[in-house]
């Protein structure tokens, strides 16, 4: 039987080899917004998983808009140099397709790294401005960023377009644009976030606003032969935030500027909310915006088991599954999902000998 995880899949004329992904996961460890030598190591790791493709972690498009110190950001030469150094040697040794998601964190920007506590930059700590739609912090103890004026958008705006530029010169096959987690795009999504009383705020129309601008600039950039999705928000969690039905509205207009795919989220957007922790608790709402608007759509949150991401994708809940602790945990994941399932996947040839016929009864090796 053909396992439906393993089954080729064709976005804007490119061939993934199968329906897994490695989703972004920010690694908190570069500097000034370059990528080290700790990302040449994870994501060369990642590229030899028997995932489909591997999305870079969110990478920033100003530097005012990293979350951490330690953020990745595509907004000047010497970004753009150091990930196209980490993404030539992917290609070299890896199988995976590779992917990287532009951001801006909007008022979740200058906090510290997780294992620093993950709170709001101190004053001792090089913090920065933050902005955001609406002069409301993230939190209690956070900063209270500075509500963004036309000009502002249109600089970040322009920042997207000139980052999704840069993204493609360095060739990846997959652009996405991070429109949830309570970052910027999200925070002008919500009716929580958003609480201004002009054209881009109010009704869901006027909230979709600058949004889809950014959405075009990026649309604009990337050549259609590129697949160009975005991460979108299916529920906040929140009394008055944003619900499935107002995900498939913004899906659906992600649709008609020419967007090829949707990979669908929860959450994070207030330091209050609390997602589910059931696993693939995305996974109906992934479902709802597939139904919904025939996107190609990718489906993450606690997806750890083979025949857990068989089903999903066999049963048409999404065509794509995101993994990601769970690849951290097990970066050959892809390679033991395939033994699982009877499925054949890449190796290099240096870890043959690890193949299935390891676990063989010793007489039969």
């Amino acid at each position: 039987m053909t396992s439906a995880l393993f089954t080729p899949i064709e976005i804007a004329g490119r061939t993934f080899e199968n329906r897994i992904a490695v989703a972004p996961m920010c690694q908190y460890s570069g500097d000034d917004g370059c990528a080290s030598d700790w990302h040449m190591t994870h994501l060369g790791m990642l590229a030899n998983s028997g995932a489909g493709l591997v999305v870079v972690e969110a990478t920033h498009v100003e530097r005012r808009g990293r979350i951490t110190h330690g953020c990745l950001g595509l907004y000047s030469d010497a970004c753009e140099a150091a990930l196209a150094r980490i993404v030539a040697h992917c290609r070299r040794i890896g199988t995976a397709k590779l992917g990287v998601q532009l951001a801006h964190a909007g008022r979740k920007a200058s906090s510290q790294r997780p294992w620093e506590g993950g709170k709001a930059l101190a004053v001792d700590q090089d913090p920065w401005p933050t902005e955001a739609p609406s002069a409301l912090p993230f939190g209690p103890g956070w900063h209270v960023p500075q509500a963004m004026t036309e000009d502002d958008m249109d600089r970040v705006v322009a920042a997207f377009a000139q980052a999704a530029t840069r993204a493609v010169r360095i060739g990846f096959d997959a652009v996405e644009l991070h429109a949830a987690h309570g970052y910027l795009i999200h925070e002008f999504l919500s009716a929580v976030s958003n609480q201004r009383s002009d054209a881009y705020g109010g009704s869901r129309e006027n909230r979709m606003r600058f949004p889809l601008a950014v959405a075009q600039a990026v649309r604009s950039g990337v050549p259609r032969d590129v697949a160009l999705g975005a991460r979108v928000t299916g529920r906040d969690w929140l009394d008055g935030g944003i619900a499935i039905e107002e995900a498939i509205v913004f899906a659906r207009a992600l649709k008609d500027i020419g967007y090829d795919y949707v990979d669908v989220s929860s959450g994070g957007l207030t330091a209050e909310a609390r997602n589910p922790t059931a696993p693939g608790y995305n996974v109906p709402l992934a479902a709802a915006v597939r139904h919904a608007t025939g996107l190609v759509t990718r489906a993450v949150g606690l997806i750890v088991d083979p025949k857990q991401a068989e089903a999903i994708v066999a049963e048409g809940k999404a065509d794509i599954v995101a993994l990601a602790r769970a690849m951290l945990d097990d970066p050959h994941w892809g390679w033991h999902a395939a033994g699982a399932l009877g499925a054949e996947t890449r190796r290099p040839p240096q870890y043959l000998r690890a193949g299935p016929s390891l676990w063989a009864p010793a007489a039969h090796r």
